[in-house]
Protein backbone atom coordinates (compact mmCIF):
# COMPACT_ATOMS: atom_id res chain seq x y z
CA UNK A 1 0.00 0.00 0.00
CA UNK A 2 1.36 3.43 -1.08
CA UNK A 3 0.78 6.95 0.67
CA UNK A 4 -1.04 9.48 -1.87
CA UNK A 5 -0.94 12.37 0.15
CA UNK A 6 0.94 13.80 3.46
CA UNK A 7 -2.55 14.22 4.98
CA UNK A 8 -2.56 9.85 5.59
CA UNK A 9 0.91 10.43 7.87
CA UNK A 10 0.52 10.58 11.26
CA UNK A 11 1.12 13.68 13.55
CA UNK A 12 2.89 13.66 16.83
CA UNK A 13 3.71 16.32 19.39
CA UNK A 14 6.62 17.01 20.68
CA UNK A 15 8.57 19.43 22.96
CA UNK A 16 9.75 22.39 20.33
CA UNK A 17 11.94 25.25 20.87
CA UNK A 18 9.20 27.47 22.90
CA UNK A 19 8.17 24.71 24.92
CA UNK A 20 11.35 23.94 26.23
CA UNK A 21 11.80 27.61 27.06
CA UNK A 22 8.45 27.71 29.07
CA UNK A 23 10.04 24.73 31.04
CA UNK A 24 13.06 25.87 31.81
CA UNK A 25 11.73 29.43 33.09
CA UNK A 26 8.87 27.72 35.69
CA UNK A 27 11.73 25.52 36.76
CA UNK A 28 14.11 28.33 37.53
CA UNK A 29 11.08 30.59 39.12
CA UNK A 30 10.44 27.22 41.15
CA UNK A 31 13.87 26.62 41.99
CA UNK A 32 14.52 30.17 42.84
CA UNK A 33 11.13 29.58 45.21
CA UNK A 34 12.45 27.00 47.02
CA UNK A 35 15.31 28.60 47.45
CA UNK A 36 17.26 25.48 46.36
CA UNK A 37 20.33 25.35 43.10
CA UNK A 38 19.41 22.82 41.03
CA UNK A 39 20.17 21.18 37.60
CA UNK A 40 17.50 20.85 34.94
CA UNK A 41 16.89 18.55 32.33
CA UNK A 42 14.73 17.90 29.48
CA UNK A 43 14.39 15.10 26.99
CA UNK A 44 12.73 14.23 23.80
CA UNK A 45 10.79 11.09 23.58
CA UNK A 46 13.50 9.04 22.61
CA UNK A 47 15.95 10.51 25.58
CA UNK A 48 18.09 12.65 23.49
CA UNK A 49 18.85 15.73 25.73
CA UNK A 50 17.28 18.97 25.09
CA UNK A 51 18.34 21.19 27.36
CA UNK A 52 20.60 20.67 30.60
CA UNK A 53 21.86 23.53 32.99
CA UNK A 54 23.75 23.53 36.27
CA UNK A 55 22.51 25.98 38.67
CA UNK A 56 25.34 27.84 40.13
CA UNK A 57 25.71 26.37 43.51
CA UNK A 58 24.42 22.95 42.62
CA UNK A 59 26.64 19.65 42.86
CA UNK A 60 28.73 18.46 39.84
CA UNK A 61 27.20 15.20 39.87
CA UNK A 62 23.55 16.40 39.86
CA UNK A 63 24.24 16.62 36.17
CA UNK A 64 24.40 12.99 35.90
CA UNK A 65 21.65 12.30 38.41
CA UNK A 66 19.14 14.87 36.52
CA UNK A 67 20.12 13.02 33.22
CA UNK A 68 19.76 9.79 34.64
CA UNK A 69 16.37 10.49 36.14
CA UNK A 70 15.13 12.42 32.62
CA UNK A 71 16.41 9.49 30.54
CA UNK A 72 14.51 6.91 33.17
CA UNK A 73 10.64 8.93 32.73
CA UNK A 74 11.40 9.83 28.86
CA UNK A 75 12.12 5.53 28.10
CA UNK A 76 9.79 3.93 31.00
CA UNK A 77 7.10 6.65 30.60
CA UNK A 78 6.92 7.13 34.47
CA UNK A 79 7.92 9.03 36.75
CA UNK A 80 12.01 7.93 37.99
CA UNK A 81 10.11 7.76 41.87
CA UNK A 82 7.96 4.69 40.82
CA UNK A 83 11.82 2.96 40.12
CA UNK A 84 12.76 4.49 43.66
CA UNK A 85 9.08 2.80 45.18
CA UNK A 86 9.78 -0.43 43.60
CA UNK A 87 13.09 -0.74 45.03
CA UNK A 88 11.95 0.25 48.37
CA UNK A 89 9.40 -2.64 48.23
CA UNK A 90 12.13 -5.23 47.60
CA UNK A 91 12.44 -6.00 43.99
CA UNK A 92 15.84 -5.36 43.62
CA UNK A 93 16.22 -7.09 40.33
CA UNK A 94 14.46 -4.34 38.76
CA UNK A 95 17.94 -2.47 38.97
CA UNK A 96 18.71 -4.65 35.83
CA UNK A 97 16.44 -2.77 33.64
CA UNK A 98 18.08 -0.94 30.96
CA UNK A 99 17.46 2.89 32.09
CA UNK A 100 16.12 2.10 34.95
CA UNK A 101 16.80 4.94 37.86
CA UNK A 102 15.53 5.08 41.21
CA UNK A 103 15.51 8.62 42.65
CA UNK A 104 12.65 10.74 42.42
CA UNK A 105 12.43 14.19 40.52
CA UNK A 106 12.02 12.66 36.87
CA UNK A 107 8.77 12.64 35.64
CA UNK A 108 7.43 12.16 31.88
CA UNK A 109 5.73 14.94 29.76
CA UNK A 110 2.19 13.33 28.29
CA UNK A 111 0.08 15.11 26.10
CA UNK A 112 -3.42 13.56 25.09
CA UNK A 113 -1.48 10.78 26.62
CA UNK A 114 1.26 10.38 24.13
CA UNK A 115 4.89 10.68 25.92
CA UNK A 116 6.49 13.49 24.04
CA UNK A 117 9.46 13.85 26.66
CA UNK A 118 10.58 14.14 30.17
CA UNK A 119 11.89 16.65 32.67
CA UNK A 120 14.25 15.98 35.90
CA UNK A 121 15.21 18.21 38.38
CA UNK A 122 18.51 17.53 40.66
CA UNK A 123 20.13 18.93 43.68
CA UNK A 124 16.62 19.97 45.96
CA UNK A 125 15.38 17.34 48.58
CA UNK A 126 14.08 14.55 46.17
CA UNK A 127 10.34 15.87 46.63
CA UNK A 128 11.62 19.48 46.13
CA UNK A 129 13.47 18.79 42.79
CA UNK A 130 9.93 16.87 41.79
CA UNK A 131 7.65 19.82 42.89
CA UNK A 132 9.60 21.66 40.66
CA UNK A 133 9.23 19.79 36.95
CA UNK A 134 6.05 19.08 38.38
CA UNK A 135 5.19 23.02 38.05
CA UNK A 136 7.14 23.63 35.09
CA UNK A 137 5.13 20.85 33.29
CA UNK A 138 1.70 21.82 34.63
CA UNK A 139 2.68 25.21 33.37
CA UNK A 140 3.19 23.82 30.23
CA UNK A 141 0.14 22.27 29.52
CA UNK A 142 -2.13 24.65 31.43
Amino acid sequence: MSLTSGAELPSKKYLNLAAVKKLVAVAEAEAEKANVSVTICIMDDSANILFLQKGDKASISTLEWAQRKARHAALNGSPSKNAADTVKAGHVEALAFPFFFPNQGGLPIKVDGQLIGSIAISGGPSAVDEAIGQAAIDALLK
